[in-house]
């Protein structure tokens, strides 16, 4: 049963990478990147997102762009001022078909859920 142990820990420590990896820096910039902008609050970077729009981005997006949109897994995933840089159009695509590190969402979430998230995250100017 001992032999069991190393296995099992290894296991759990590639589980955890594996879940990291979905979010990695390391690949190319999903959202074109940006600059952090320090001192930003949740509530400053949620301004103006609709109850709907803020519960799919906590329940789906938070763990890797973090509360305050600047990104958990370093400035490739800083979504502050991702409208001047992607198009609404751009923004839903890469939402749908994820790339560069990041999932797609598609049938994971509803056609308005995505174009409600989209249409708030151009607006970060």
């Amino acid at each position: 049963m001992k032999r069991w142990k190393p296995w099992a820990a290894a296991a759990a420590a590639l589980t955890v990478l594996a879940t990291v990896t979905a979010c990695t820096a390391n690949s190319p910039d999903p959202f074109g990147g940006g600059k952090k902008e320090s001192g930003l609050t949740a509530e400053q970077a949620m301004a103006g997102a609709s109850e709907q729009v803020q519960t799919v981005y906590k329940q789906n997006c938070l763990s890797c762009h973090a509360s305050n949109l600047e990104g958990r897994m370093g400035p490739k995933t800083n979504l502050q001022q991702v409208g001047g840089r992607l198009t609404k159009e751009q923004i839903v695509k890469q939402i749908e078909q994820g790339g560069g590190g990041m999932p797609g969402f598609q049938g994971k979430l509803k056609p308005e859920e995505t174009a409600a998230l989209a249409e708030w995250l151009a607006s970060k100017k």
